[in-house]
């Protein structure tokens, strides 16, 4: 299994989540994070805001999954300029269902 985190803009929260419920991928986690990427912020007049509003969406997949997820990840959270995000795979060495202790997805 494979969790891929993906930081992205926040105004493309709802795109990306609709997009993964369609591509198969109806299950995900996420939550409103501040962060910076290469572009240490951005300059409004005189004001830096070095640390800017993102979003982060969290899901687990088998291993072969993990390709399509980043592909539509990538397609709904693009826009072409810099900001848009950064999406990151991580081995899951173990899943249980709280409700009954059953393990894998």
């Amino acid at each position: 299994m494979k969790m891929v985190r993906a930081v992205i803009r926040p105004e493309k929260e709802d795109a990306v989540a609709s997009a993964l419920a369609k591509s198969g991928f109806p299950a995900m986690t996420k939550w409103d994070v501040l962060g910076r990427g290469k572009q240490q912020g951005v300059q409004v007049g005189g004001q830096i805001y070095d640390e800017l509003a993102k979003s982060m969406v969290m899901i687990v997949v088998e291993d072969d999954q993990v390709q399509a997820v980043a592909d539509t990840i990538q397609a709904a959270a693009a826009t072409g300029f810099p900001g848009d995000g950064r999406a990151f795979v991580t081995d899951v060495e173990a899943a249980y269902t709280l409700r009954t202790g059953q393990s894998g997805l």
